[in-house]
């Protein structure tokens, strides 16, 4: 009796399983990561579709595309960076408010002093400097302090907005190393250096998250802090460095803001935080953790970049093109949330 019990119930539980798999594959491949980079690239290519169509050759001009990658490459860096963070179920507020703390602390009289009398790299490094010391607090104070990351970095946002204010005056410092200005300013191949940044960045974040022990315990944490904890993970130190992380890539896009302006201000980077994080969850990156993609963050600063080339192009109201973003967010984050629920059903299946 035992035995033919057993012969009938197999079937009930494979069958299933079976059946699920074999007649969803265009649901699987459009839930899975090519699919979500598959209708990015899509909604990308209407978008330029949209701006050929509405602005002809203006748009299509070789020199307007380059405007638009310059335009993304600097919010990409900062994006790449937060999709580490939103990836751990973290988040960062204060990149953007980073960003203009290392302009104004890179353009200081005796940073450009010293810079002139040595090397023009010194400006690099104090950039990168001040943004690492920006992540480090924010990282000590979350994993350590055990202060809510929003808390956090929101304090750091004003803090570090504030503090550029301080030290600026609120005036605008002028970068009168000439070596910095002829090598930010420089091209490879006909491409500004600015956009080979973003290239490199991209590859460096796609490499470390998809290949590294580094991108898999980032992963892990997302998905489940406390067993993440309870499989050896020293769970405190490795946020530690997340957030240092995307002070590292606020530090790099600093370098660009002030390659491409010329000039440090408190300014800079307002709102930078707000764009980096609808590029990330644009792109596919879990809000809640556990999910992050760097193909998708990037396909979703070139959407974001080449909306606003479109609506410049075609002198539209910027009311209006913010009304679109946060349509275009709504609807990304609703998405995910119909994904994210569908992901335990098939592995209870």
């Amino acid at each position: 009796m035992s035995e033919q019990n057993t012969k009938v119930a197999e079937p009930r539980i494979d069958a299933p399983a079976d059946h699920t798999t074999k007649a969803n594959p265009l649901q699987n491949f459009l839930s899975g990561p090519a699919g979500r980079s598959l209708g990015l690239v899509i909604a990308l290519a209407l978008l330029f579709v949209v701006g050929a169509a509405t602005s002809g050759d203006r748009f299509l001009n070789l020199e307007n595309l380059l405007t638009i990658l310059r335009y993304a490459s600097i919010i990409g860096v900062i994006s790449i960076g937060v999709t580490f963070v939103i990836t751990a179920g973290g988040i960062d507020l204060s990149v953007g408010s980073v960003m203009g703390l290392t302009t104004v602390v890179a353009t200081l009289a005796s940073v450009q002093l010293a810079a002139t009398q040595s090397s023009w790299i010194l400006i690099v490094l104090v950039a990168l400097a001040v943004g690492v010391g920006a992540g480090l607090i924010n990282g000590l104070v979350i994993a350590y302090g055990n202060v809510v990351a929003f808390i956090a970095t929101l304090a750091m946002l004003v803090g570090a907005r504030g503090l550029a204010e301080l030290i600026s005056g609120r005036s605008t410092q002028i970068v009168s190393n000439r070596d910095f200005l002829r090598v930010m300013r420089s091209e490879l191949l006909g491409v500004p250096l600015l956009i080979w940044i973003f290239v490199i960045v991209a590859i460096a974040g796609w490499f470390l998250l998809n290949r590294t022990t580094f991108g898999r315990r980032t992963i892990a944490i997302g998905g489940n802090l406390e067993a993440s904890r309870l499989a050896g993970i020293k769970v405190k130190r490795h946020l530690v460095s997340l957030y240092v992380l995307a002070g590292l890539a606020a530090g790099i896009a600093g370098i660009m803001m002030l390659g491409r302006t010329t000039a440090g201000t408190s300014t800079h980077g307002l709102l930078y935080e707000l764009d980096a994080i609808a590029a990330v969850v644009v792109g596919g990156t879990l809000l809640i953790g556990g999910r992050g993609t760097i193909v998708g963050t990037v396909l979703g600063v070139l959407i974001f970049s080449t909306l606003t080339n479109v609506f410049t192009q075609n002198n539209l109201d910027t009311s209006v093109q913010a009304l679109a973003k946060g349509l275009i967010i709504v609807v990304a984050v609703l998405l995910q949330q119909r994904f994210a629920a569908r992901g335990p059903r098939k592995i209870k299946s």
